[in-house]
């Protein structure tokens, strides 16, 4: 018997007065998978988020989660889904045991199974600090751990993550993107909207989001092919002026993208004909490569160019 999807959303919409935020959005989350959103700024990810989770109700469309519609309001909703907000969620000004407490105060669960809930979570992020911590005193990504325990505190079955790890060192991310993979193994499906591209690699599939509508949905590799169908090559023109150069390539036959990459340039065509004649028109003190694309080539292709 084939497992009930963790998400189902067909069409769904919101407006705030004239203003259209999620525009006609469909996709589908299966259990146990880590499901990316990905997209500037202002693009409908956080709105998405928040409709899903029961805050917000849509203006039109539908969408299942977990089994549950909006029909009570998003109450029952609520009672599956964690949710761990972009900006930091718990008090500074309140110990860990404090912020703890009033988290399942919220949920109003039983102090024993809250007790017990924030032992296997400790145990889950490795936490090994005195319940009587100030939150303010902690580093950042310990911050954060603790945040997604609180998310977690009443055993959702859906967790929701919007931009967990912004403003987070380097190896804090790493380390939070490995809680997260052993949340998901525990059963768990979790949603996430981020601004890096190597986290969003790390999702099984992602939803790309464009002035709240979804533009591209899939594995990342699905959408690497997709966006770039034909060969890609790296230019470095060798510290000489390129922009005589760039502007020749620009009108060249089945260029599909021409986007600076730091001190080079990725260039991606229809097809290796196409390439090679471009190519060769090149002055002979630079130098390309045959790269494959990113996430950040497809970013770049699909957001960035179409709104150029």
């Amino acid at each position: 018997m084939k497992t009930p999807a963790a998400l189902e959303v067909k069409g769904l919409s919101i407006k705030f007065g004239d203003f259209t935020a999620v525009d006609n959005v469909s996709f589908t989350v299966n259990r146990g998978e880590i499901f990316g959103f990905l997209g500037a700024n202002g693009a409908g990810k956080t709105t998405t988020i928040r409709m899903l989770c029961g805050l917000l109700v849509p203006t039109s469309g539908s969408a299942l989660v977990g089994g549950l519609g909006f029909e009570d309001g998003g109450r029952g909703i609520k009672k599956i889904v964690g949710y761990m907000s972009q900006k930091f969620t718990l008090y500074n000004d309140l110990t860990v045991g404090e912020n703890l407490d009033f988290a399942a105060g919220l949920r109003k669960l039983e102090p024993a199974y809250a007790k017990k809930r924030r032992r296997e979570l400790f145990e889950l992020i490795a936490f090994d600090k005195p319940l009587t911590s100030m939150v303010a005193s902690l580093p950042g990504g310990i911050k954060q751990e603790l945040a997604l325990a609180a998310a977690m505190l009443h055993d959702p079955e859906i967790v929701f993550l919007d931009e967990p790890t912004s403003g987070v060192a380097p190896a804090s991310r790493a380390r939070f993107w490995s809680l997260i993979r052993r949340i998901t193994a525990l059963g768990k499906t979790v949603i996430v909207t981020t601004h890096y591209m190597d986290e969003a690699e790390q999702c099984g599939r992602i939803a790309l989001m464009r002035t709240g509508k979804l533009i591209a949905l899939g594995s990342p590799e699905e959408l690497k092919k997709s966006a770039f169908p034909g060969p890609m090559a790296e230019l470095d023109f060798k510290g000489e002026d390129a922009s005589s150069f760039i502007s020749g390539l620009e009108k060249a036959r089945g260029l599909l993208e021409l986007s600076p990459q730091g001190m080079r340039w990725h260039a991606a065509f229809s097809d290796r004909p196409a390439m090679d004649a471009a190519l060769s028109a090149l002055p002979s003190s630079s130098s390309h490569a045959l790269i494959k694309p990113s996430l950040e080539d497809v970013f770049i292709r699909l957001v960035e160019g179409a709104e150029r």
